[in-house]
């Protein structure tokens, strides 16, 4: 079991910060918004994003898989009564050159073992692809 810990703390009317270890994050907070910090919903976008690409780390050694890099893009829709979001999509481009079937692989092991996108696909759809980045 893993016990995880976040401290946040308002710093004024236009932001706050989170901190976790030695890392910080400028949370934006302000009702007006700004530019230069990311809101609640884009934190967690972050959050499976950064999950999808650790397990894609864990994995392709174990796979053998050989990639030269990964993005991931993420979309979030958002309903406003009651606010939520009810669908996650996504889309993962790796550059590699690995057959349509370990794409297929890669793809089923980085949702299977993700502690975020499977704690997320209990609660809001997620539906995306992991495609191969075109030369």
């Amino acid at each position: 079991m893993m016990d995880y810990r976040v401290a946040a703390h308002r710093v004024d009317s236009h932001g706050s910060l989170a901190r976790a270890k030695e890392a910080e994050i400028v949370l934006d907070t302000d009702m007006a918004g700004r530019a230069d910090a990311m809101n609640p919903v884009e934190l967690l976008l972050s959050a499976l994003a950064a999950c999808m690409l650790k397990g894609i780390e864990r994995v392709t050694p174990m796979l053998q898989f050989q990639l030269r890099g990964v993005e991931v893009a993420l979309e979030g829709i958002r309903q406003d009564a009651p606010p939520k979001l009810t669908l996650i999509r996504y889309q993962i481009v790796v550059d590699c050159d690995e057959s349509d079937q370990r794409l297929d692989l890669l793809h089923r092991n980085v949702l299977k073992y993700g502690t975020i996108s499977n704690t997320l696909a209990g609660a809001v759809p997620l539906e995306g692809t992991l495609v191969r980045k075109p030369h």
